[in-house]
């Protein structure tokens, strides 16, 4: 069993920035694949960014590419999302997840671990 706790959400002005930490406990691999989701009120949830902790590939989703950078500090367990030039559209609850396997999805379905969502609201 895999546990994960997301933390670092908050508010913030537009063109600012925030950093989420994803925390992992449990039976967890250093080879695990990462991803960080999001999902907005009436919206389904959708993929943001994948990080492959065994040789560190990383994935954006086309929104927040260049703005956004997702880092793992493999010792702590420990998946970061760096978010900067943060827009009012980037408001929603980030959620991160963990899955068995180390290779990219930015399907949901895929992940078989969930953490309990932070809020990151940006005001205009």
């Amino acid at each position: 069993q895999v546990q994960l706790v997301a933390s670092g959400g908050g508010l913030v002005q537009a063109g600012g920035s925030l950093r989420l930490s994803c925390s992992a406990s449990g039976s967890i691999f250093s080879r695990n694949g990462m991803g960080w989701f999001r999902q907005a009120p009436g919206k389904e949830r959708e993929f943001v960014s994948h990080i492959s902790r065994g040789d560190g590939s990383t994935y954006y989703a086309s929104s927040v590419k260049g703005r956004f950078t997702i880092s793992s500090d493999n010792a702590k367990n420990t998946v970061y999302l760096q978010m900067n030039s943060l827009k009012p559209e980037d408001t929603a609850v980030y959620y991160c997840a963990a899955r068995g396997s180390p290779w990219y999805s930015s399907r949901p379905a895929d992940y078989d671990y969930w953490g309990q969502g932070t809020q990151v609201t940006v005001s205009s």
